[in-house]
């Protein structure tokens, strides 16, 4: 049986249920509650299964399949039916119908975009009314600007009135393939590469990261192995941004140039050595 064959067979089969009295409501759901009667949660179950696809039909708009609505809907009377308390006085349709409509709109925000929208109770009410607000304002009398339009609907929902535009705006448009050419010749630049960052991955971000407070750790334990002038010499040559030329250390020392450049080369020689033993295996290649 294909897809949309089941979907027929569903709907007939939901729509030849018989109705509920309220008295019946309340039989079925005392057995439900009272002793977990499965074939009395079935038969609530089955009895509102119309109402799952008339709820269905009201969110067609929106370009989801209706059967997943369907099915979204149906999970929705599923916990309305478990959670039933025909005590309360009212009927169950009016107690299931928050449940499915809640279901199938939770649904339509997941699945609607690839980019999630917002889920406070005043996004979800912008979503859902919007456009039905905005085609009201439309049939006016009165034509208002897009300003004054979205004014309009933000207090009507309670809600900012950029809150209003940044949705209007997201209902507008559509989701851009990350491929899409820029330019109208369908060459050169895509909007993946605009977007793409030439930044390191969280990963190797972090991986630098511990490498270069080890490194660093190693560099410190190293320099204690140097005497003070060797220790000058490396901070002046090697450890600050602009180094210093051999003339001017030579100067400052009160020695040539030619023996601030051989001192330089043994501290060298004895940080290798400090740093060959404090580091093992990968560690040691990596930081030679």
């Amino acid at each position: 049986m294909t897809s949309n064959a089941a979907d027929r067979s569903m709907i007939r089969h939901a729509m030849a249920a018989p109705y509920l009295s309220r008295e019946e409501e309340t039989r079925l759901g005392n057995r439900w509650r009272g002793s977990d009667d499965q074939n009395a949660l079935n038969q609530i179950v089955v009895a509102h299964m119309r109402l799952v696809i008339s709820m269905a039909g009201k969110f067609r708009n929106f370009g989801l399949p209706a059967s997943d609505l369907t099915q979204e809907g149906y999970a929705g009377l599923l916990e309305a039916a478990a959670r039933f308390d025909p005590d309360r006085g009212f009927r169950f349709s009016t107690y299931a119908s928050w449940w499915i409509k809640a279901s199938m709109q939770d649904y339509i925000l997941r699945n609607w975009s690839i980019v999630r929208g917002g889920t406070s109770s005043g996004q979800k009410a912008l979503f859902f009314n919007l456009r039905r607000l905005r085609a009201k304002l439309a049939r006016g009398d009165i034509q208002l600007t897009a300003e004054a339009a979205h004014q309009e609907i933000a207090n009507a929902l309670g809600v900012g009135i950029a809150d209003v535009q940044r949705m209007d705006a997201r209902l507008s448009g559509g989701d851009v393939p990350f491929e899409t050419p820029l330019g109208t010749g369908g060459e050169g630049q895509s909007l993946s590469d605009v977007l793409r960052s030439e930044d390191p991955l969280p990963d190797e971000q972090a991986e630098s990261l511990i490498d270069g407070e080890r490194r660093a750790a190693w560099l410190r334990s190293a320099l204690k192995h140097l005497n003070t002038r060797e220790l000058e010499i490396i901070r002046a040559r090697r450890l600050q941004d602009e180094s210093e030329t051999l003339e001017a250390l030579g100067a400052k020392l009160g020695i040539s140039k030619e023996r601030v450049r051989q001192i330089e080369s043994r501290a060298l020689e004895k940080l290798k050595i400090a740093l060959t033993q404090g580091a093992t295996g990968r560690e040691r290649r990596a930081y030679l």
